[in-house]
């Protein structure tokens, strides 16, 4: 039997997730695709499955601990492997000796003295080709680093990241500075590295008996990586206040909320992982100070605080914090709420031939093992519409100067799951069929609410629709998805009557609700993409023109 490791793997572009539970313990036995634990990112919680079967050894993770791709999971006793059953095959007593004979007269004994070198550490991959910012450099001409010490540190718009260095040695030159823009490949460093010459020779002339006294047993060497990774991770560095007081280990997005609120990082106490700080911590930071309990904000936010309430006064009551979903939900919709000028319109779609259409396609639908549902259809029609409209699939720029035009359909779903609002992305709906459709929704909904959602499977909406017809309701204003610019919100369809000029006809209407972004989108803007949407919905032959 054999030991091996399993792995964080690639979780779709988090910088970094919180394990929140452990699904496995020392002793289980585990399948290959069984679930080993959860990790929760800024965005989506995920259930990570083993790729490998085997009795769980030990579990390197443990709760509250924030792992990103490559770090260790649980340790595994697995069947041996070809490669493992070679390993320890024994070396012949002949090969060994063989190995061990000096080397022959004719040849020049390796020297011992050291050999130096320059060498040049670059950027390593770092999961995007656009170029990121240095904003700091760690080391100094003529400084001595270890192989793994931090160089310099880059930061995107996303998250930082430390660069370490890639070799031992000393600085010779340094080729960037603070605010440069650099990307994978760009040259960092000259380093001068010293190796020994003999030791190299050792090395190549006895790799096998090298390689197998030098190897640590498996759980030593996973142990060993353990005891060597140390905070500061990627998405969360750690950096001084301009008064060099005390260290201050935030990621990017918190330390940039702070400078829009005009805060020092330094006067706010962290409640995350080795007291990290959290979008939270600065928000409760503020709330604190418009109360009057903290330091006043500079920057005149202006917003009035709620009055706190003692609410056990009036009789027993029971407090349940938040979950970290439900806490980024409040904020996001707040964010969006305060910073978008909201519109919204209602209108009703007469989906009577549509709901005729989609009960004569039952038969089919059984047979293609597909429900076929409303959505699909309320999917299509807003790509048609958001073809005709590309006001709807724009987006204002950061600086709020230009519009900038989306040439693909992506449109959101906001699904409801235990562990909160997530919104999956169906990409390029304008060209699926109604079928295809069906089934991504499906397919979707399920991985929402199973919590295997990835956070590129959230990214990249032009548009958002949220539907609340299986719950109920004759209306509601949602709230825009911003940067999106514009949110349908599909309420319960019910049996009403229409007048057709001489008598009223028994009708089924469905209530349209749909906000946008007054900023981008006018009244007529958007009269005339509701309009188009309804006669769609009304008449789904025009769908397929």
């Amino acid at each position: 039997m054999a030991k091996e490791q399993v792995v964080v793997p690639d979780i779709g572009g988090a910088e970094g997730a919180e394990v929140i539970e452990l699904l496995v313990a020392v002793g289980d036995t585990v399948e290959v695709e069984q679930s080993l634990i959860v990790l929760e990112s800024d965005k989506a919680s995920m259930e990570i499955p083993s790729n490998l079967a085997g009795i769980v050894v030990e579990v390197l993770a443990e709760v509250g601990k924030e792992l990103a791709e490559g770090d260790p999971i649980v340790l595994l006793e697995v069947a041996g492997s070809a490669s493992a059953t070679a390993v320890e095959e024994p070396v012949p007593a002949a090969e060994i000796e063989k190995q061990a004979v000096a080397p022959e007269v004719s040849e020049p004994a390796p020297s011992s003295e050291p050999v130096s070198s320059e060498q040049i550490a670059t950027v390593p991959d770092i999961g995007t080709d656009e170029s990121v910012d240095v904003i700091e450099v760690s080391v100094a001409l003529g400084d001595t680093v270890a192989k793994g010490d931090s160089l310099v540190v880059l930061e995107s718009d996303k998250a930082s990241m430390e660069v370490p260095a890639p070799f031992a040695g000393q600085i010779l030159k340094i080729l960037v500075k603070e605010n440069d823009s650099v990307k994978f490949g760009h040259e960092l460093m000259v380093i001068k590295t010293e190796s020994s010459a003999a030791a190299s020779a050792e090395v190549i002339a006895e790799p096998e008996v090298a390689a197998q006294s030098a190897a640590p047993a498996p759980v030593e060497a996973a142990q060993a990586k353990l005891e060597r990774r140390t905070p500061p991770r990627v998405g969360a560095i750690t950096q001084s206040d301009t008064n060099g007081e005390r260290s201050v280990y935030a990621g990017p997005a918190v330390r940039k909320l702070a400078r829009e609120f005009g805060l020092n990082l330094a006067n706010i106490s962290g409640t995350g992982p080795r007291d990290r700080l959290l979008k939270e911590d600065v928000q409760n930071h503020v709330k604190d100070s418009m109360s009057g309990a903290g330091q006043a904000v500079s920057g005149g936010a202006g917003i009035p605080a709620i009055p706190v309430v003692d609410f056990a006064s009036f009789g027993p009551i029971e407090e349940e914090p938040l979950s970290k979903m439900a806490k980024l939900t409040a904020a996001n919709m707040q964010r969006s709420w305060l910073n978008v000028p909201h519109v919204t319109q209602f209108d009703n779609a007469d989906v009577t031939d549509l709901e005729a259409f989609r009960a004569g396609m039952k038969t089919e639908g059984e047979k293609r093992g597909v429900k076929l549902t409303p959505l699909p259809f309320i999917l299509k029609a807003c790509a048609v519409a958001l073809r005709d409209h590309p006001k709807f699939r724009s987006s204002l720029s950061p600086d709020s100067q230009s519009l900038v035009y989306k040439h693909y359909i992506h449109i959101g779903m906001a699904v409801d799951t235990p562990a909160g609002l997530l919104v999956p992305v169906i990409r390029d709906v304008d060209k699926k069929t109604i079928w295809e459709l069906a089934e991504e929704v499906v397919e979707v909904a399920g991985k929402a609410r199973d919590r295997k959602l990835k956070p590129t499977e959230m990214q990249g909406g032009c548009f958002t629709i949220s539907s609340l017809g299986n719950i109920g309701g004759t209306g509601f204003t949602p709230i825009v998805n911003a940067p999106e610019v514009g949110i349908l919100g599909v309420s319960k369809a019910a049996i009403q009557p229409v007048w057709d000029g001489e008598e009223f006809q028994p009708r089924k209407l469905l209530p349209l609700g749909l906000s946008y972004d007054h900023r981008v989108i006018n009244g007529a803007d958007a009269g005339l993409f509701f309009t188009q949407l309804v006669a769609l919905l009304g008449d789904i032959r025009r769908l397929s023109l």
